[in-house]
């Protein structure tokens, strides 16, 4: 089949076995076209929950299919690509984070989303990168331990003068790949563009834009801007995304390098195969690490997160 005729065929199954498709992001195009959903991690996991569909295919990774499971445990939830994980996800586990409350006794404990279901068991609250401000702004604690990421974690402190911040040195492999070299390159070349970056860059780079924020929020300010030319620092599968959905606008990659293969890994060809089943992977997690896991996220919903 060529790619329009498996879109069909995608399209054409999904309804017929109830199945809700998700496509981060940061998939490809050609992903989103037969998706019932796009967006970041956390707003695909609401969609899933709310959606009637008994099944979910997660395009994404990992962590993002146990995030879906987390909080929609009565449906199947399947990952498209079984190897498709997170390096972030991956620099640290629970035992980790246990030790570190030990150093740092008296720290309220919060985790990017980009963790693992069982990470999330020993933490006090869930932030996103587009709700972490206005959570932690609302913790009524001045001390908070931020794990993994480093380089969001110090995007927030900086927000925050009167808390006192403890980091684990984690952080994105893909958007530390940009340098505040590449701005002042961007700026040289592309004058008139407004340069967007996602906080999981460094501080040399997110102090240097002209706005950082989340992927979803990235997108927005492009789209309702009156601006017609930015550079885009995140995954540069947003500036397919931009290029798209807003012909009438330029955007540019602020670093070729920021690609994320664990994102890219997952192909129209994987979808097919996890609809019909001959390569699906379907995550599985006891009551007890659903329950223990969805406690910090509920946490953050409360909170307004």
């Amino acid at each position: 089949m060529n790619k329009k005729e498996l879109q069909e065929e995608i399209i054409r199954l999904k309804k017929e076995k109830d199945i809700c498709i998700l496509a981060h992001a940061y998939q490809d195009h050609e992903l989103w076209e037969v998706a019932d959903y796009m967006g970041d991690s956390f707003g695909l996991s609401l969609q899933a929950k709310e959606a009637q569909q008994k099944n979910v295919i997660m395009c994404g990774v990992r962590f993002m299919a146990e995030t879906v499971k987390t909080l929609a445990p009565e449906k199947r939830v399947f990952l498209a690509n079984a190897n498709a994980g997170c390096p972030m996800a991956r620099q640290m586990n629970r035992e980790d984070v246990l030790k570190l409350k030990e150093q740092y006794p008296g720290y309220t404990v919060c985790a990017y989303i980009n963790t693992t279901a069982d990470l999330k068991r020993a933490v006090d609250v869930i932030v996103t990168s587009s709700s972490a401000v206005k959570i932690i702004e609302k913790l009524p604690d001045e001390k908070i331990l931020f794990v993994p990421d480093r380089n969001l974690g110090g995007w927030i402190a900086a927000q925050m003068p009167d808390k006192t911040f403890a980091f684990f040195d984690g952080g994105c492999p893909s958007h530390m790949q940009i340098t505040a070299e590449d701005v002042a390159k961007a700026r040289e070349d592309h004058p008139q563009a407004e340069i967007l970056v996602h906080p999981e860059c460094l501080a040399e780079v997110t102090q240097l834009a002209d706005y950082a924020g989340s992927t979803t929020g990235i997108m927005k300010y492009a789209k309702e801007s009156d601006r017609t030319e930015f550079v885009i620092g995140t995954e540069n599968s947003i500036v397919q995304h931009l290029s798209i959905e807003c012909p009438e606008k330029r955007f540019y990659p602020l670093s070729e390098k920021c690609v994320c293969d664990n994102m890219r890994i997952t192909t129209l060809e994987d979808l097919y195969n996890c609809i019909v089943g001959t390569s699906a992977e379907e995550i599985l997690l006891s009551p007890q690490e659903i329950e223990e896991s969805r406690k910090p996220i509920d946490r953050m919903i409360e909170l307004g997160g």
